[in-house]
């Protein structure tokens, strides 16, 4: 994937997201957050080898992550049972507590990562997966 692509995205969708009416929750500027994004792309480097946002590698594709069923993602099929099976709904909170130590978050699952210790690094990855996973946005879904 045009990692440059998907930075002018998320630029275009924080822009946008900083005109909304006042009752909004408060954003932080868009400097800021490309900063995050780019952050959180290097820290996405690291899952390089096992994974890929719009392929099906030794771990599944992360296309349409967010509100994905955990262990369903398509043309993939050599999930752990207990990550079949685990009942996870892709989001924010639930890829917090899976990316900080997945192994304790679904005891038995294949994947062997000791996970993103620190906080910020998780936060930046999750808002950089937010943006990049976006199906038909900035990925196509591999079947």
């Amino acid at each position: 994937m045009n990692a440059a692509r998907v930075l002018v995205s998320a630029v275009a969708i924080l822009a946008a997201q900083q005109a909304l009416p006042a009752t909004a929750p408060p954003r932080p500027g868009a400097n800021a957050d490309a900063a995050r994004l780019q952050h959180g792309e290097q820290v996405y480097a690291r899952c390089a080898a096992c994974h890929a946002v719009e392929t099906n590698r030794t771990g599944p594709q992360h296309c349409g992550l967010f509100g994905r069923r955990a262990g369903t993602a398509p043309g993939y099929d050599t999930y752990s049972p207990a990550m079949r099976n685990s009942k996870i709904v892709w989001d924010g909170h639930s890829l917090d507590v899976f990316l900080q130590a997945p192994t304790q978050a679904v005891p038995g699952t294949a994947m062997g990562y000791a996970g993103v210790k620190d906080a910020q690094e998780r936060a930046d990855l999750i808002a950089w997966l937010r943006v990049a996973t976006q199906p038909g946005k900035t990925c196509r879904i591999a079947r």
